[in-house]
């Protein structure tokens, strides 16, 4: 692992006690920050590291730039490991199923007790209330938060196509996180930070709960919305293809029409200000549509560009790792899969004084990659360690 000196989180130690996405997301954003993530993994590794379907870009995405300890946490001995880690440690995140921790005998209140200046983020399914104790998962919350229902088009509720939830949540915690570390520099003390799914989705809903307040219709799904702009919709294409055209001011009507030769459309009175362009969709929408099928996907992309209005095409997954912002931003990041499958991979999405958030070492490729080096820090002897590992509290593979 490359020095990560010169990052704003540098010399940050974060121990992490997570699985899946909500809690690895947050630790990434930490990682890329510049914090020493030390992973705690079973013996028998994260069972993230052999998911399946859908699931398997998990792991090689949400564990770069963190260090890999495996060791038996529900041992004497392994405890006595977590324990002198937690004297040295800033924070630390879980996000395990509700009372696990505690149960455990590595809550909050055991924790602070070692350390009282550690800061404890906990990742759940919701915050406190009649929920508390349930069990979530991204699309649970998306089904009971409102954001399916306004995903899908009527009748068809519909999870958004990532774990949207799950990374806001660890988003917000990490929020909470420097939030606490501020905190500390002013009274010396760590403190419990709480983020949670429910009310990540809820946040979320935020808008559309400020639209059910002003009107006495229901809320309609996006895909039945009227949208607030007047032209803002995919449109088709001459050779099969799609391309969304936004239009968010008069200027950029003015400017549509005559890029595109519609000074008809332009000088029609009907249609002077958006909100006489919303009054004519039944007939305009029609009319742009036979026009732009007449039009290849480029040959829009090339109008829309002279026009300097807001445009995309429909992209896939593949289409990013050549896109050329992506590409010339040095956005995607070169990145080993334990696997040995080579990747680019995104980059936290910041650019932040001349810092350089970049991949300091690729995902673990082994459990307990880093199992000798963090005890060996923590003053353990070569002889321990050995023990340690054929006692099977710890594992490391050489």
């Amino acid at each position: 692992m490359t020095q990560n000196s010169g990052l704003p989180l540098n010399n940050i130690k974060v121990i992490e006690f997570t699985h899946a996405v909500m809690g690895p997301s947050c630790g990434l954003v930490l990682a890329d920050l510049g914090a020493e993530i030390i992973r705690i993994e079973p013996n028998t590794g994260d069972p993230t590291r052999r998911l399946r379907g859908f699931g398997i870009g998990y792991y090689p995405f949400y564990n770069r730039n963190k260090k890999s300890l495996a060791v038996n946490i529900k041992t004497k001995e392994g405890m006595e490991i977590i324990n002198k880690l937690i004297e040295q440690s800033d924070i630390l995140i879980e996000n395990f199923g509700p009372g696990t921790m505690d149960r455990l005998g590595y809550g909050y209140e055991s924790m602070s007790k070692i350390n009282p200046s550690l800061i404890y983020a906990s990742l759940k399914g919701f915050l406190k209330g009649p929920y508390e104790k349930r069990h979530a998962m991204d699309e649970v919350v998306q089904m009971m938060g409102g954001l399916a229902y306004m995903t899908g088009p009527p009748g068809e509720p519909t999870r958004a196509g990532a774990s949207i939830i799950d990374i806001t949540g660890g988003m917000f915690a990490v929020i909470g996180i420097l939030a606490a570390l501020h905190e500390r520099e002013l009274t010396g003390k760590g403190t419990f930070v709480k983020s949670a799914l429910f009310e990540s989705c809820v946040f979320l809903m935020g808008q559309h709960m400020a639209y059910a307040s002003m009107t006495d219709e229901p809320v309609p799904p996006m895909p039945a919305r009227v949208s607030a702009w007047a032209v803002y919709r995919i449109f088709d294409t001459k050779d099969n293809e799609k391309v969304f055209v936004g239009l968010i001011s008069d200027k950029h009507w003015e400017r549509f029409c005559s890029t595109f030769d519609r000074d008809d459309l332009f000088k029609d009175n009907r249609l002077v200000t958006n909100n006489d362009r919303i009054r004519e969709r039944e007939w305009l929408l029609p009319d742009l549509e036979d026009m732009m099928i007449k039009f290849t996907k480029s040959e829009i992309i090339d109008c829309c560009l002279e026009a300097d209005i807001p445009f995309a095409p429909i992209a896939t997954p593949e289409d990013l790792f050549s896109d050329p912002q992506l590409d010339q931003s040095r956005g995607l990041l070169e990145t080993v899969f334990p696997n040995g499958t080579k990747s680019k991979m995104p980059r936290i999405p910041l650019e932040f004084g001349e810092s350089d958030f970049n991949l300091r070492s690729n995902p673990p490729e082994k459990i307990g990659l880093n199992t000798i080096e963090v005890l060996e820090n923590l003053g353990f002897e070569t002889n321990e360690i050995e023990r340690l590992k054929d006692n099977k509290i710890i594992h490391y593979e050489s």
